[in-house]
């Protein structure tokens, strides 16, 4: 579990899932690990990335995501929805829930998502320690902690970005999560060459997906998120299929492009219930009488 999140020898990569059958389509496709992600949970269900949708809500998505397949499942717990108190919380349910790990980021509460316009203001670096504090002595390592600097994003420079990865490290975090949304991964090799992989490193390079992965492995990168991909695909596919079904008043067309009753069935394993019922149902136990 742990090394398909935060491990310092070998790089791994995390997809996203915001339902459960977004988490059997990844796993079935060979991810080691899944992103629970706060934009695409949201997004799927009908909110804006902007704490909008409520902590409990998200445990239950998460609790269908896990459910759904047999992989670790990273949280994106956003600042944890509140103070110390409300990230613990989050972090007490996510566990029993059987998440794998949560990651909190330094933002102010309520956040707005990283690549949304260009106010974000900053936690107070002692406050946001505190929050990771409570969240590691509620669930010790049970829950891998991953501690999201979101200075880039916020227009510091290199020296912020470093020293909160410091505090965050004291503060008992298990991983570093850093940021930004330039096009090009300058800021995050300029961090990780200073920061010399004293904690593992994790990254999301939605908008600097051109770098090749190359360049992540020579960095020491030790987990890439691909944080929301299969959610956009979802929303792609959908408003194409709509446009032609409205257009053409039938399906005919589109039927050879989309999956198949018989593919849905396999991937959420009919074949299971068939032969549980053969076993339970069809042959009740003999009642003596």
């Amino acid at each position: 579990m742990r090394s398909q999140i935060c491990s310092s020898s070998e790089v791994s990569f995390l997809m996203e899932a915001h339902d459960g059958l977004s988490a059997a389509i990844a796993e079935r496709a060979g991810f080691k690990g899944l992103w629970a992600s706060g934009l695409s949970i949201a997004s799927s269900l009908g909110y804006r990335d902007a704490n909008e949708a409520s902590w409990s809500q998200v445990v239950g998505v998460v609790e269908r995501i896990v459910d759904s397949s047999r992989l670790p499942v990273l949280v994106d717990g956003d600042g944890g929805f509140g103070n110390f108190n409300n990230a613990r919380l989050l972090a007490r349910k996510l566990r029993q829930c059987g998440a794998a790990g949560v990651a909190l980021e330094d933002s102010c509460y309520p956040k707005t998502n990283s690549l949304v316009g260009h106010r974000h203001p900053l936690a107070d670096v002692d406050e946001f320690s505190g929050r990771l504090r409570a969240v590691k002595d509620t669930v010790a390592d049970d829950l891998i902690l991953v501690a999201r600097i979101e200075s880039f994003i916020a227009g510091h420079e290199l020296d912020e970005a470093l020293s909160r990865a410091h505090a965050y490290a004291d503060a008992g975090s298990d991983a570093i999560l850093i940021h930004s949304r330039r096009s090009a991964a300058d800021e995050i090799f300029a961090f990780t060459r200073a920061w010399q992989n004293k904690l593992p490193v994790v990254i999301v390079p939605t908008k600097y997906y051109r770098t090749p992965v190359s360049a992540y492995r020579r960095a020491r990168i030790s987990t890439v998120i691909w944080a929301n991909h299969s959610m956009r695909a979802a929303i792609a596919a959908m408003r194409h299929v709509c446009n032609r079904i409205i257009a053409e008043e039938n399906t005919a067309s589109i039927e050879p492009n989309i999956a198949t009753l018989d593919e849905v069935f396999e991937l959420l394993r009919y074949d299971e219930l068939a032969r549980a019922e053969a076993h339970y149902l069809l042959h009740p136990p003999d009642s003596g009488q």
